[in-house]
């Protein structure tokens, strides 16, 4: 399941969208597989009568006891944890029933990083570690797969980020045209622009008069 497209802002497009690597939750199912075989193994050797189907039933609830902390919800905290990499920011979607978030705009990444221990090489996985400028504690993304390349596509967009608000400011500096007033001061006080002197004239029209 996608990132829902709604939480955008005008303009933003998703890059990538993450969950954990998927061997996170491989031990859990294994778990789960051997312990639904084991629960229909014992099932089937109750004795067929009203005692053995009460025991079936015991045996039932018990697996499904142990499978809920074990396997269900393992299962959906890695389903509920969600990585988004956008061209204006990251986002970490966290919980199954409580939910946390958090947005780190990309002007105020300072730094992005990522570690990996020799399993997470075998598997190609990695922990990227995203600092950014005030009092907000870095953010720790574990078990990101090709995490390396996360990384490199962070910095990139960190980079195409700081172009477009750079053009964008030289954009506006142009249409501001220093030197000059607005055209909405311009027509408040009936006055002309300011001249090369630095000093503004009167309309001729209304010198005139």
């Amino acid at each position: 399941m996608g990132f829902p497209e709604n939480v955008l802002a005008q303009g933003e497009r998703v890059e990538r969208s993450i969950h954990p690597h998927w061997l996170t939750v491989a031990g859990p199912v294994l778990f789960g597989l051997v312990l639904a075989a084991g629960a229909g193994l014992a099932v089937v050797a109750t004795p067929d009568d009203s005692r053995g189907d009460l025991l079936q039933w015991v045996l039932v609830a018990v697996a499904v006891l142990i499978a809920v902390p074990a396997v269900v919800v393992p299962f959906l905290r890695w389903r509920t944890t969600h990585y988004v990499v956008t061209s204006h920011r990251v986002m970490v979607r966290r919980g199954i029933l409580r939910k946390s978030g958090k947005d780190i705009t990309l002007s105020k990444i300072t730094d992005v990083s990522f570690e990996q221990s020799l399993v997470d090489r075998i598997i190609n996985s990695g922990s990227l570690r995203i600092e950014s400028a005030g009092d907000s504690p870095d953010e720790q993304l574990r078990n990101i797969p090709h995490s390396n390349h996360v990384q490199q596509l962070i910095n990139r967009l960190i980079d195409e980020d700081d172009t477009r608000r750079r053009l964008v400011a030289q954009g506006r500096a142009a249409h501001g045209r220093p030197g000059y007033e607005t055209a909405e001061e311009d027509d408040a006080d009936g006055r002309m622009p300011l001249g090369s002197d630095g000093r503004r004239r009167d309309r001729p029209e209304l010198a005139e008069e």
